[in-house]
């Protein structure tokens, strides 16, 4: 009887020896590789895609075309001044633009 005792665990209750609640890390994002530099295919597709957007802005040239956010930004100025899209709202964050709609009446 006494073997069989000793041979049960004695840390089944609280007290010190008892493990502390971990929390939960959260979910993680995975990070985005995002290109830095403008190659000639990211520029033709730029150059071919994005005039057709219907809503042009600095997040959807990221997200679709996978590019970080200065190419983006400078992609999208290249573009008006080529006149190929169209300013809807200047404000100091968030540019909007659209594609160029020709009048067919």
């Amino acid at each position: 009887m006494a073997k069989a005792k000793a041979a049960a665990p004695s840390s089944s209750g609280g007290g010190k020896s008892a493990k502390k609640k971990k929390w939960s890390k959260g979910k993680v994002k995975d990070k985005a590789t995002h290109a830095v530099a403008l190659d000639k295919a990211t520029y033709d597709r730029i150059m071919k895609e994005v005039p057709t957007f219907r809503f042009i802005s600095q997040s959807i040239l990221i997200e679709r075309l996978k590019v970080n956010g200065s190419l983006a930004r400078r992609a999208i100025a290249h573009l008006e001044k080529e006149g190929q899209i169209k300013r809807i709202v200047h404000h100091s964050s968030q540019l909007i633009y659209t594609r160029l709609t020709t009048a067919s009446d």
